[in-house]
Protein backbone atom coordinates (compact mmCIF):
# COMPACT_ATOMS: atom_id res chain seq x y z
CA UNK A 1 0.00 0.00 0.00
CA UNK A 2 1.39 3.37 -0.96
CA UNK A 3 2.07 5.95 1.70
CA UNK A 4 -0.19 8.46 -0.05
CA UNK A 5 -3.21 6.23 0.52
CA UNK A 6 -2.62 6.14 4.28
CA UNK A 7 -3.96 8.73 6.70
CA UNK A 8 -5.13 9.42 10.21
CA UNK A 9 -8.81 8.90 9.39
CA UNK A 10 -11.47 10.98 11.15
CA UNK A 11 -14.04 8.18 11.38
CA UNK A 12 -14.66 4.49 10.73
CA UNK A 13 -17.76 2.74 9.36
CA UNK A 14 -18.91 -0.08 11.67
CA UNK A 15 -20.38 -2.85 9.53
CA UNK A 16 -22.23 -4.43 12.46
CA UNK A 17 -23.31 -8.05 12.76
CA UNK A 18 -25.16 -8.04 9.45
CA UNK A 19 -25.79 -5.62 6.61
CA UNK A 20 -29.23 -7.11 5.93
CA UNK A 21 -31.73 -4.26 6.64
CA UNK A 22 -34.49 -6.76 7.51
CA UNK A 23 -32.43 -8.07 10.45
CA UNK A 24 -31.78 -4.66 12.01
CA UNK A 25 -35.12 -4.40 13.94
CA UNK A 26 -34.53 -7.91 15.30
CA UNK A 27 -30.99 -7.02 16.41
CA UNK A 28 -32.25 -3.80 18.01
CA UNK A 29 -34.96 -5.55 20.03
CA UNK A 30 -32.68 -8.44 21.01
CA UNK A 31 -29.71 -6.35 22.14
CA UNK A 32 -31.88 -3.76 23.88
CA UNK A 33 -33.59 -6.53 25.87
CA UNK A 34 -30.27 -8.13 26.85
CA UNK A 35 -28.82 -4.74 27.78
CA UNK A 36 -31.77 -3.86 30.03
CA UNK A 37 -31.75 -7.28 31.71
CA UNK A 38 -27.99 -7.00 32.36
CA UNK A 39 -28.14 -3.48 33.77
CA UNK A 40 -31.24 -4.00 35.93
CA UNK A 41 -30.05 -7.40 37.19
CA UNK A 42 -26.63 -6.11 38.22
CA UNK A 43 -28.08 -2.90 39.67
CA UNK A 44 -30.12 -5.02 42.06
CA UNK A 45 -27.08 -6.99 43.21
CA UNK A 46 -25.01 -3.96 44.28
CA UNK A 47 -27.45 -2.44 46.85
CA UNK A 48 -28.55 -5.90 48.01
CA UNK A 49 -24.96 -6.67 49.02
CA UNK A 50 -24.21 -3.17 50.33
CA UNK A 51 -27.21 -2.99 52.69
CA UNK A 52 -27.15 -6.56 53.99
CA UNK A 53 -24.57 -7.17 56.77
CA UNK A 54 -24.76 -10.93 56.18
CA UNK A 55 -23.21 -10.43 52.75
CA UNK A 56 -20.23 -8.35 53.84
CA UNK A 57 -17.80 -11.12 52.97
CA UNK A 58 -14.91 -11.28 50.44
CA UNK A 59 -16.92 -13.31 47.91
CA UNK A 60 -19.80 -10.82 47.85
CA UNK A 61 -17.41 -7.87 47.92
CA UNK A 62 -15.91 -9.13 44.67
CA UNK A 63 -19.39 -9.93 43.31
CA UNK A 64 -20.59 -6.33 43.88
CA UNK A 65 -17.50 -5.06 42.06
CA UNK A 66 -18.14 -7.55 39.24
CA UNK A 67 -21.72 -6.29 38.91
CA UNK A 68 -20.51 -2.70 38.59
CA UNK A 69 -17.87 -3.72 36.03
CA UNK A 70 -20.44 -5.74 34.05
CA UNK A 71 -22.71 -2.70 33.76
CA UNK A 72 -19.82 -0.57 32.50
CA UNK A 73 -18.54 -3.42 30.29
CA UNK A 74 -21.77 -3.84 28.31
CA UNK A 75 -22.37 -0.06 28.24
CA UNK A 76 -19.15 0.52 26.29
CA UNK A 77 -20.51 -1.39 23.27
CA UNK A 78 -24.26 -2.00 23.11
CA UNK A 79 -25.67 1.58 23.40
CA UNK A 80 -23.57 2.78 20.45
CA UNK A 81 -24.74 -0.21 18.43
CA UNK A 82 -28.38 0.53 19.28
CA UNK A 83 -27.97 4.20 18.32
CA UNK A 84 -26.39 3.24 14.99
CA UNK A 85 -29.25 0.85 14.22
CA UNK A 86 -31.90 3.39 15.19
CA UNK A 87 -30.34 6.24 13.21
CA UNK A 88 -29.33 3.93 10.34
CA UNK A 89 -25.77 5.23 10.69
CA UNK A 90 -22.63 3.11 10.75
CA UNK A 91 -19.99 5.71 11.54
CA UNK A 92 -17.95 6.17 14.69
CA UNK A 93 -15.37 8.92 15.05
CA UNK A 94 -11.66 8.12 15.34
CA UNK A 95 -11.57 9.56 18.88
CA UNK A 96 -14.79 7.75 19.76
CA UNK A 97 -13.32 4.50 18.47
CA UNK A 98 -10.16 4.84 20.56
CA UNK A 99 -12.26 5.76 23.60
CA UNK A 100 -14.40 2.66 23.10
CA UNK A 101 -11.31 0.45 22.76
CA UNK A 102 -9.79 1.97 25.91
CA UNK A 103 -12.76 1.47 28.21
CA UNK A 104 -13.59 -1.90 26.70
CA UNK A 105 -10.06 -3.12 27.50
CA UNK A 106 -10.29 -1.75 31.05
CA UNK A 107 -13.55 -3.46 31.94
CA UNK A 108 -12.70 -6.70 30.10
CA UNK A 109 -9.44 -6.91 32.05
CA UNK A 110 -11.17 -6.13 35.33
CA UNK A 111 -13.64 -8.95 34.67
CA UNK A 112 -10.72 -11.35 34.28
CA UNK A 113 -9.19 -10.26 37.58
CA UNK A 114 -12.45 -10.24 39.52
CA UNK A 115 -13.50 -13.69 38.31
CA UNK A 116 -10.13 -15.10 39.40
CA UNK A 117 -10.39 -13.34 42.79
CA UNK A 118 -13.87 -14.78 43.30
CA UNK A 119 -12.58 -18.26 42.49
CA UNK A 120 -9.80 -17.90 45.05
CA UNK A 121 -12.16 -16.47 47.70
CA UNK A 122 -14.52 -19.37 47.02
CA UNK A 123 -11.64 -21.85 47.32
CA UNK A 124 -10.53 -20.41 50.68
CA UNK A 125 -14.09 -20.31 52.05
CA UNK A 126 -14.76 -23.97 51.16
CA UNK A 127 -11.37 -25.60 51.69
CA UNK A 128 -10.06 -23.45 54.57
CA UNK A 129 -13.15 -22.12 56.38
CA UNK A 130 -11.40 -21.64 59.73
CA UNK A 131 -8.78 -19.34 58.18
CA UNK A 132 -11.10 -17.63 55.72
CA UNK A 133 -11.44 -14.31 57.57
CA UNK A 134 -7.68 -14.17 58.22
CA UNK A 135 -6.55 -14.98 54.67
CA UNK A 136 -9.21 -12.98 52.80
CA UNK A 137 -9.42 -9.92 55.04
CA UNK A 138 -11.01 -6.67 53.88
CA UNK A 139 -7.67 -4.88 53.48
CA UNK A 140 -6.39 -7.58 51.11
CA UNK A 141 -9.61 -7.56 49.08
CA UNK A 142 -9.53 -3.79 48.63
CA UNK A 143 -5.82 -3.92 47.76
CA UNK A 144 -6.40 -6.58 45.08
CA UNK A 145 -9.20 -4.58 43.46
CA UNK A 146 -7.19 -1.34 43.50
CA UNK A 147 -4.14 -3.05 42.02
CA UNK A 148 -6.32 -4.53 39.29
CA UNK A 149 -7.57 -1.05 38.36
CA UNK A 150 -4.04 0.35 38.26
CA UNK A 151 -2.59 -2.49 36.18
CA UNK A 152 -5.38 -2.56 33.60
CA UNK A 153 -5.41 1.26 33.38
CA UNK A 154 -1.78 1.34 32.23
CA UNK A 155 -2.03 -1.72 29.98
CA UNK A 156 -5.06 -0.25 28.19
CA UNK A 157 -3.31 3.11 27.86
CA UNK A 158 -0.30 1.45 26.22
CA UNK A 159 -2.62 -0.28 23.75
CA UNK A 160 -4.12 3.09 22.81
CA UNK A 161 -0.73 4.75 22.43
CA UNK A 162 0.36 1.95 20.08
CA UNK A 163 -2.84 2.29 18.04
CA UNK A 164 -2.22 6.03 17.57
CA UNK A 165 1.02 5.13 15.78
CA UNK A 166 -0.87 3.13 13.13
CA UNK A 167 -2.04 4.46 9.78
CA UNK A 168 -5.38 3.55 8.22
CA UNK A 169 -6.25 3.62 4.54
CA UNK A 170 -8.99 5.88 3.24
CA UNK A 171 -12.30 4.02 3.36
CA UNK A 172 -11.18 1.56 6.04
CA UNK A 173 -14.15 -0.35 7.45
CA UNK A 174 -14.40 -2.23 10.75
CA UNK A 175 -16.23 -5.56 10.22
CA UNK A 176 -17.74 -5.50 13.69
CA UNK A 177 -20.47 -3.86 15.77
CA UNK A 178 -17.94 -1.93 17.89
CA UNK A 179 -14.28 -0.97 17.89
CA UNK A 180 -12.50 -4.07 19.15
CA UNK A 181 -8.74 -4.00 19.58
CA UNK A 182 -8.00 -7.08 17.46
CA UNK A 183 -10.16 -5.79 14.61
CA UNK A 184 -8.56 -2.33 14.71
CA UNK A 185 -5.11 -3.89 14.41
CA UNK A 186 -6.24 -6.15 11.55
CA UNK A 187 -7.57 -3.28 9.39
CA UNK A 188 -4.51 -1.03 9.82
CA UNK A 189 -2.47 -0.31 6.70
CA UNK A 190 0.87 0.08 8.48
CA UNK A 191 3.07 -2.48 10.21
CA UNK A 192 1.32 -4.00 13.25
CA UNK A 193 4.06 -6.33 14.54
CA UNK A 194 4.59 -4.42 17.80
CA UNK A 195 0.84 -4.13 18.36
CA UNK A 196 0.34 -7.87 17.87
CA UNK A 197 3.25 -8.78 20.15
CA UNK A 198 1.92 -6.56 22.92
CA UNK A 199 -1.61 -7.87 22.32
CA UNK A 200 -0.48 -11.48 22.78
CA UNK A 201 1.65 -10.69 25.82
CA UNK A 202 -1.15 -8.71 27.48
CA UNK A 203 -3.71 -11.42 26.65
CA UNK A 204 -1.48 -14.07 28.17
CA UNK A 205 -0.80 -12.08 31.34
CA UNK A 206 -4.31 -10.69 31.85
CA UNK A 207 -6.31 -13.56 30.39
CA UNK A 208 -4.52 -16.90 30.42
CA UNK A 209 -2.95 -16.59 33.88
CA UNK A 210 -6.21 -15.59 35.63
CA UNK A 211 -7.99 -18.44 33.84
CA UNK A 212 -5.32 -20.89 35.01
CA UNK A 213 -5.80 -19.57 38.55
CA UNK A 214 -9.54 -20.19 38.26
CA UNK A 215 -8.95 -23.74 37.00
CA UNK A 216 -6.56 -24.43 39.89
CA UNK A 217 -8.97 -23.09 42.52
CA UNK A 218 -11.87 -24.98 40.96
CA UNK A 219 -9.90 -28.24 40.82
CA UNK A 220 -9.09 -27.91 44.52
CA UNK A 221 -12.75 -27.25 45.30
CA UNK A 222 -13.87 -30.27 43.27
CA UNK A 223 -11.28 -32.45 45.01
CA UNK A 224 -12.52 -31.22 48.40
CA UNK A 225 -16.17 -31.85 47.49
CA UNK A 226 -15.38 -35.37 46.31
CA UNK A 227 -14.06 -36.18 49.79
CA UNK A 228 -17.25 -34.95 51.50
CA UNK A 229 -19.46 -37.60 53.05
CA UNK A 230 -22.68 -35.58 52.79
CA UNK A 231 -24.54 -36.22 49.54
CA UNK A 232 -26.52 -32.99 49.97
CA UNK A 233 -23.35 -30.97 50.42
CA UNK A 234 -21.81 -32.56 47.34
CA UNK A 235 -24.87 -31.80 45.22
CA UNK A 236 -25.06 -28.18 46.36
CA UNK A 237 -21.33 -27.65 45.82
CA UNK A 238 -21.23 -29.24 42.36
CA UNK A 239 -24.37 -27.40 41.31
CA UNK A 240 -22.86 -24.04 42.17
CA UNK A 241 -19.45 -25.03 40.78
CA UNK A 242 -20.93 -26.20 37.49
CA UNK A 243 -22.93 -23.00 36.96
CA UNK A 244 -19.96 -20.80 37.80
CA UNK A 245 -17.53 -22.72 35.58
CA UNK A 246 -19.94 -22.71 32.64
CA UNK A 247 -20.11 -18.89 32.67
CA UNK A 248 -16.36 -18.53 33.23
CA UNK A 249 -15.54 -20.97 30.43
CA UNK A 250 -17.90 -19.17 28.07
CA UNK A 251 -16.32 -15.80 28.85
CA UNK A 252 -12.67 -16.84 28.80
CA UNK A 253 -13.03 -19.33 25.96
CA UNK A 254 -14.69 -16.87 23.58
CA UNK A 255 -12.57 -13.85 24.55
CA UNK A 256 -9.22 -15.64 24.42
CA UNK A 257 -10.23 -17.30 21.17
CA UNK A 258 -10.94 -13.92 19.57
CA UNK A 259 -7.60 -12.37 20.54
CA UNK A 260 -5.32 -15.33 19.93
CA UNK A 261 -6.87 -15.99 16.51
CA UNK A 262 -6.89 -12.33 15.42
CA UNK A 263 -3.85 -12.66 13.17
CA UNK A 264 -4.47 -16.27 12.13
CA UNK A 265 -7.90 -15.80 10.57
CA UNK A 266 -9.84 -12.81 9.34
CA UNK A 267 -13.28 -14.42 9.57
CA UNK A 268 -15.30 -11.51 10.92
CA UNK A 269 -18.45 -13.64 11.20
CA UNK A 270 -16.91 -16.13 13.65
CA UNK A 271 -15.20 -13.33 15.55
CA UNK A 272 -18.45 -11.37 15.89
CA UNK A 273 -20.36 -14.37 17.23
CA UNK A 274 -17.64 -15.14 19.78
CA UNK A 275 -17.47 -11.48 20.80
CA UNK A 276 -21.23 -11.30 21.38
CA UNK A 277 -20.92 -14.28 23.73
CA UNK A 278 -18.40 -12.65 26.05
CA UNK A 279 -19.47 -9.01 25.73
CA UNK A 280 -23.24 -9.41 26.02
CA UNK A 281 -24.30 -12.93 27.01
CA UNK A 282 -22.00 -13.59 29.98
CA UNK A 283 -22.69 -10.23 31.75
CA UNK A 284 -26.40 -10.99 31.34
CA UNK A 285 -26.02 -14.49 32.84
CA UNK A 286 -24.13 -13.36 35.94
CA UNK A 287 -27.16 -12.01 37.87
CA UNK A 288 -28.97 -15.32 37.29
CA UNK A 289 -26.00 -17.48 38.26
CA UNK A 290 -25.01 -15.51 41.36
CA UNK A 291 -28.48 -14.44 42.52
CA UNK A 292 -31.30 -16.75 41.51
CA UNK A 293 -29.22 -19.84 42.33
CA UNK A 294 -27.93 -18.39 45.60
CA UNK A 295 -30.09 -18.63 48.75
CA UNK A 296 -28.27 -15.79 50.55
CA UNK A 297 -28.59 -13.44 47.57
CA UNK A 298 -32.28 -14.27 47.11
CA UNK A 299 -32.87 -13.47 50.78
CA UNK A 300 -30.97 -10.17 50.50
CA UNK A 301 -32.89 -9.20 47.35
CA UNK A 302 -36.17 -10.02 49.07
CA UNK A 303 -35.31 -7.82 52.06
CA UNK A 304 -34.17 -5.01 49.77
CA UNK A 305 -37.41 -5.10 47.78
CA UNK A 306 -39.43 -5.24 51.01
CA UNK A 307 -37.68 -2.09 52.26
CA UNK A 308 -38.29 -0.35 48.94
CA UNK A 309 -42.00 -1.18 49.07
CA UNK A 310 -42.38 -0.13 52.73
CA UNK A 311 -40.73 3.24 52.03
CA UNK A 312 -43.32 4.14 49.41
Amino acid sequence: MEEGNQTKVSQFPLLGLSEDPELQPLFFALFLSMYLVTVLGNLLIIPAISFDPHLHTPMYFFLSNLSFVDICFITTTVPKMLVNIQTQSKDISYIGCLTQVYFFMIFAGLRNFLLSMMAYAWFVAICHPLHHTVIMNLRLCVFLVLMSWIIIFWVSLLHILLITQLNFCIGTEIPHFFCELAQIINVACSDTLINNIFLYVATALLGVFPFMGILFSSSQIVSFLMRMSSAGGKYKGFSTCGSYLSVVSLFFGSSLGVYFSSSVTHSSQKSSVATVMYTVVTPMLNPFIYSLRNKDMKGALGRLLSKAVSCQ
